[in-house]
């Protein structure tokens, strides 16, 4: 259950990160969600690290907050790396 809820976070996440930083991104919507998800897992593993977010159950503040975190700092870093790289 607890990987099958940060995928889930983590699109809810991704929409939250862009609709935080909004701009252009190189991929669309679907490249949006992958980086939800790869940032809800991020921003889990960091939660479960400091011992503020660990959904098993279900969905806290602190997971939502910790899934976005994730979600941000990873869209920031991929834009970094897009802009780069062209």
């Amino acid at each position: 259950m607890g990987i099958f809820s940060w995928i889930i976070l983590g699109l809810i996440a991704g929409a939250l990160a862009k609709w935080i930083m909004p701009g252009p991104d190189p991929g669309g919507w679907i490249v949006t969600m992958v980086i939800g998800i790869v940032g809800a897992f991020i921003g889990g593993w960091l939660g479960n690290m400091l011992g503020i977010g660990e959904p098993v159950s279900g969905f806290g503040i602190g997971d939502i907050v910790t899934a976005t975190i994730g979600a941000i700092i990873f869209l920031a870093a991929y834009r970094m790396l897009k802009r780069r790289g062209s």
